[in-house]
């Protein structure tokens, strides 16, 4: 099943799906977890908090009972400890067995209420104890026992059971499980790999004895930033996501069509990351509020320019500049700059000045101009032409 058929799975959708059906689960802490989860997700839509998964053996978790074990005898980490629980409402019933071994005469006496009471899914896995509490060498004993059990479990059960064969989910380099005693703590560097032969081992018998096999190493191989810090144990996402991998097989298996999941948007995978596990569809159309026009952008600032000033004065200089030495530099930059006093400047200028702006200095220049150069042509040519009407019409 894809993870986007996976996201339509919620409250409403398991109450439905296991609508007067009894679940059995059976296996190790990982294997309660999930029971817990499934749990909860058949009540309402949340998750797990912390306190929830690492507690074992209560009397009651979200309005199950404790039948047998767990908190009612001694606490402890044992190849012997024992905890049977079950949760029942109007229309469910799921129940859990935590086994330290796929097969023994504990496992008999489960097959037995199996065998007097069948349920509709069974979800079962035994592996991580088993390859690491009893023998160093278990490839022999764990195949015995996956034989012995599958093999009882396929007459106890009618053939209408869906029987899924959970595989381990993958662990990390560093375990610190409750199961590692010291005599089997040097183990603890390779058990990773012995855990992927395990389950090709455990998935290729129950393949052979017709149950359905769920890879959840392969469906969690990519996922390892939700394993918890003991290398072991996964959080409240990654086992709202094993749920729905569960639920989603059992779907396919009745011919059961879930809701359409969501589709590949990005606000779709937004809502399917942050819940990872889709526990709410999409508002409608007709809730959602049309989008809103972008925002007018405004002008950038402007400065105006500042007024040329040919001349420093006291409105454009900085604060401290009528020290002696900031006004001797400023007037030595403008002697440098200037070619010319400021004696000469109208008279320079004249030329280039117009209207009542010229100078007197301009009128006495251009009248004696204009006179020597009338002379000259009274003395050179022939005829007498006024330089008045050539240069200044």
């Amino acid at each position: 099943m894809s993870y986007e058929a996976m996201a339509s799975v919620g409250h409403q959708t398991a109450a439905q799906l296991l609508h007067n059906r009894s679940v059995v689960v059976i296996g190790d802490s990982i294997q309660r977890s999930a029971y817990k989860d499934l749990v909860l997700l058949l009540q309402r839509d949340g998750y797990l908090s912390d306190s929830q998964l690492r507690r074992k053996g209560e009397l009651t978790f979200e309005s199950d009972s404790l039948v047998e074990g767990g908190c009612l005898d001694q606490m402890h980490n044992g190849t012997n400890y024992r905890e049977v629980r079950e949760f029942r409402s109007t229309h469910h019933r799921v129940r859990f067995y935590f086994v330290t071994r796929v097969f023994s005469s504990y496992m008999s006496s489960v097959l037995e209420d199996l065998r007097a009471d069948a349920p509709d899914v069974v979800l079962v896995n035994s592996c991580i104890w088993d390859i690491s509490r009893y023998k160093a060498a278990w490839e022999e004993d764990y195949a015995e026992d996956l034989h012995l059990f599958l093999g009882q479990l396929k007459e106890a059960v009618p053939r209408e059971t869906l029987v899924v064969w959970n595989l381990t989910m993958p662990l990390g380099r560093r375990v610190l499980g409750g199961f590692l005693t010291p005599e089997v703590a040097s183990r603890a560097g390779t058990l990773r790999y012995d855990v992927v032969e395990a389950n090709f081992l455990g998935g290729a018998l129950a393949d052979a004895y017709g149950a359905d096999v769920l890879d959840m190493h392969f469906h969690f191989r990519l996922s390892l930033q939700q394993r918890t810090k003991d290398g072991v144990h996964w959080n409240a996402l990654a086992h709202r996501r094993m749920t729905c991998l569960i639920l989603g097989h059992a779907a396919e298996a009745w011919g059961v069509q879930l809701p359409p999941a969501l589709p590949r948007t990005r606000t779709a995978f937004a809502i399917a990351g942050s819940m990872r596990c889709g526990l709410a569809p999409p508002r409608p159309a007709t809730l959602r509020r049309p989008p809103s026009p972008p925002a007018p952008r405004k002008a950038p600032a402007t400065t105006p320019a500042p007024k040329f000033q040919p001349y420093p004065s006291d409105q454009n200089q900085p604060p401290g500049a009528h020290s002696p030495y900031i006004m001797k530099k400023q007037r030595t930059r403008w002697r440098q700059r200037a070619p010319y006093s400021n004696s000469q400047r109208p008279f320079l200028d004249a030329p280039y000045r117009q209207g009542p702006r010229k100078a007197p200095q301009y009128n006495q220049w251009s009248q004696h101009i204009e006179a020597a150069y009338n002379q000259r042509l009274r003395e050179d040519a022939p005829y007498s032409q006024p330089l008045q009407h050539i240069f200044f019409p």
